[in-house]
């Protein structure tokens, strides 16, 4: 199984970068994982929010193959503790997915489209992030699964 995560727009915080290229490195050893930045629309004055939510969940659509396994990273989703979140990884795992991709939208949220298509909503918690420390606290929580499936000692409990 592969795992992606769809963001719109780069990381452009340089320690958010370093943090994300560290698990990046370790995560190798256990899963393909890659995060795909799709671009970055821009509000403007021809451009409300919902105008820019399709736009956004036009380019997501765009990039989604049909037999993906598809989760949004969305504040009214399921919340998981680590344990949980790696039972669920390791479930679709054993359903023979190919690949399941996460997405975090843009700054106004998903489009109807986009919660049309997709096959469930995780919460990271309650509290707003800013999306790029999404990508950083999301890579390390998929890393952290990683090592409590194979039974490492980097999670404790």
């Amino acid at each position: 199984m592969e795992i992606e995560l769809l963001t719109v727009g780069k990381t452009t915080i340089k320690f958010v970068s370093e943090g994300i290229d560290e698990y990046l490195k370790r995560l190798k050893h256990y899963i393909t994982y890659r995060i795909t930045p799709l671009p970055d629309i821009k509000k403007n004055a021809s451009l409300n929010a919902e105008r820019q939510k399709e736009a956004e969940g036009e380019i997501i659509l765009s990039r989604l193959q049909a037999s993906d396994y598809v989760i949004l990273l969305d504040e009214r989703g399921k919340e998981y503790s680590s344990i949980e979140f790696s039972d669920f990884l390791e479930k679709q795992m054993i359903a023979g997915r190919k690949r399941v991709v996460f997405v975090v939208g843009g700054p106004y949220g998903f489009s109807g489209a986009i919660y049309e298509r997709a096959d469930g909503k995780i919460s990271l918690s309650r509290m707003t992030f800013n999306h790029e420390m999404v990508r950083l606290f999301f890579t390390e929580q998929v890393y952290r699964a990683m090592t409590i499936l194979r039974g490492e000692p980097y999670h404790h409990e």
